[in-house]
């Protein structure tokens, strides 16, 4: 067998990088095709519409429904202040007048004859959309948003938290092995992405946060000082939306793991690149992972190709991760592809890969526990 397929992980110096900005509801694009664009700049824009709040103002003020626009100081599509005084009786004689008030800011949505009650709307959430990546608007997407590419070094991690940022890639170590603690992170870490090492500290990321870096990318997070940092458990769920301060991205695993030398040498190499990062990791069906951008606006994307395969070819000499025990975060290269099933310690039979690992053992390992480096 020449080669097989397997979930990869993608690190490479050099792709035609895609990224599509798309609103959550219909709204207005802002830029055209062919405009340049940088990551901080608006593409599109709308408006969320804001919460709903009921109202019976026939109850309150002991009257009829079919009565209620006879009372109303306010008629729909109206502004409105909380506080303010929307609909009032007449009294007896000028005297005993009852009256309701507005407890949001915000217009009259409806009134209703029917049952009496008035809806209250909020004001619209305005919703912007940044380009995330410098780089070249390729497709409008009308009323929803736009296609962004660039040349670009490329690194997804493993796992990751924080929303999407950018900034000057700074890298806090050359040594892959490193434990990065608070006095690796610099004085001059602001706005910066600060990369390397083989696992981050609780005390380090602190210090980042409080030196106001954008985000962290290294080699791996203890699970407990991750659990300690967010004071949750994150569980299965999506992340990408945490707000604590900064944006990490853990490109091996948990616990103290080397950070691949291909990622290693390519971020060393990329330092001082304005970059984009995301943490957003999810690991059900819909595979979302952190990543890496670093636009290379001085490459010339003519004889470059997207990468988009969802199943990565592997061949001999292919590198390689382990993501299960007993090896699990190991690195190593493909030996061999037997082509036959093999009974397993599960006693199932699996497609297996025979795995030379970084320290020179061979092993056999299934498929199942693999994952490609795309390099």
């Amino acid at each position: 067998m020449a080669h097989a397929y397997s979930p990869g992980l993608k690190v490479t110096d050099k792709i035609l990088f895609k990224k599509r900005r798309r609103l959550p509801l219909k709204g207005d694009v802002l830029v055209k095709i062919g405009q340049k664009v940088k990551a901080e700049m608006v593409v599109a824009k709308t408006n969320l519409p804001g919460n709903v709040e009921s109202f019976n103002i026939a109850n309150k003020l002991s009257i009829p429904p079919e009565e209620i626009r006879e009372y109303m100081l306010k008629k729909e599509g109206d502004s409105i202040q909380i506080d303010e005084v929307i609909a009032r009786t007449k009294g007896f004689f000028g005297l005993f007048k009852s009256e309701c008030k507005s407890t949001i800011n915000g217009t009259i949505e409806s009134v209703s004859q029917i049952t009496g009650q008035v809806m209250l709307r909020e004001p619209p959430t305005p919703v912007e959309v940044k380009a995330y990546i410098d780089g070249e608007v390729v497709e409008i997407i009308p009323q929803e948003g736009v296609v962004v590419e660039t040349p670009a070094a490329f690194i997804q991690g493993i796992f990751g938290i924080g929303p999407e940022t950018h900034g000057e890639l700074k890298l806090i170590t050359d040594d892959p092995n490193k434990i990065i603690e608070a006095s690796d992170i610099p004085s001059d870490a602001a706005g910066k992405i600060l990369a390397g090492g083989s696992l981050v500290t609780v005390p380090a990321i602190k210090r980042a946060i409080e030196m106001k870096a954008s985000a962290i990318v290294t080699g791996g997070i203890d699970a407990k000082d991750l659990k300690d940092f967010l004071g949750y458990d994150l569980g299965v769920a999506i992340t990408g939306n945490e707000e604590n301060g900064i944006t990490l991205v853990i490109t091996e695993g948990f616990g103290r793991i080397r950070m691949a030398k291909y990622t290693a040498d390519l971020l060393k190499k990329m330092e001082g690149r304005i970059a984009s990062a995301n943490g957003a990791t999810q690991i059900r069906a819909g595979v979302i992972r952190p990543e890496v951008v670093i636009p290379l606006p001085d490459v010339d994307k003519v004889n470059l190709k997207a990468a988009e395969k969802e199943m990565a070819v592997v061949e001999m000499s292919s590198p390689v991760r382990v993501i299960r025990v007993p090896f699990f975060g190991i690195l190593g290269k493909i030996k061999d592809l037997p082509p036959e099933l093999e009974l397993i310690d599960s006693e199932a039979h699996v497609r297996v890969f025979n795995v030379t690992l970084e320290g020179g053992e061979d092993e056999t390992i299934p498929r199942a526990n693999v994952e490609i480096i795309e390099q």
